[in-house]
């Protein structure tokens, strides 16, 4: 199914320069999959449609791409204070790249593997639940709920 960005942050694209994901590798000592960097260089801070995804018994939504870049008038809803915000609650590892309805963080999980991370979903009690064994799995498999 063909994935349609829709504005959420702003009402167009604010493209990052593989710089700044340069970065975020390195002070996450991890590999982005390339599909992440792919897509995040155009349509940080959008939302996909479909956006409804599997997790466990039930289901949830993929609200926002967090954004990489620097803009401090939209901190919250950056990868580094999400991590931050995290970071104290989650094992090494656990990365997020998006935002639920409900605040919930959608993560990359680097535990098993600092290559080919896994998708998890972390909720606002700080539990970890498995949604997808790589990210192309996971944008591959959202629907419209």
């Amino acid at each position: 199914m063909k994935i349609q960005w829709v504005p959420y942050l702003w009402t167009e694209p604010h493209p990052v320069d593989s710089q700044m994901l340069d970065r975020l590798e390195q002070q996450w000592k991890v590999k982005l999959p390339d599909l992440y960097r792919e897509l995040v260089t155009t349509y940080q801070g959008m939302g996909p449609e479909p956006c409804a995804f599997n997790v466990g018994t039930g289901n949830d939504a993929f609200s926002v791409l967090l954004i990489v870049s620097a803009e401090s008038e939209k901190k919250a809803y950056s990868v580094n204070e999400a991590h931050r915000i995290l970071e104290p609650h989650v094992p090494v590892g656990i990365s997020p790249f998006a935002l639920t309805p409900g605040g919930e963080y959608l993560c990359f999980d680097y535990r098993n593997s600092p290559e080919q991370p896994r998708v998890v979903l972390v909720t606002v009690e700080m539990s970890i639940h498995p949604v997808a064994d790589d990210f192309a799995s996971f944008m591959n498999g959202l629907y419209s709920g």
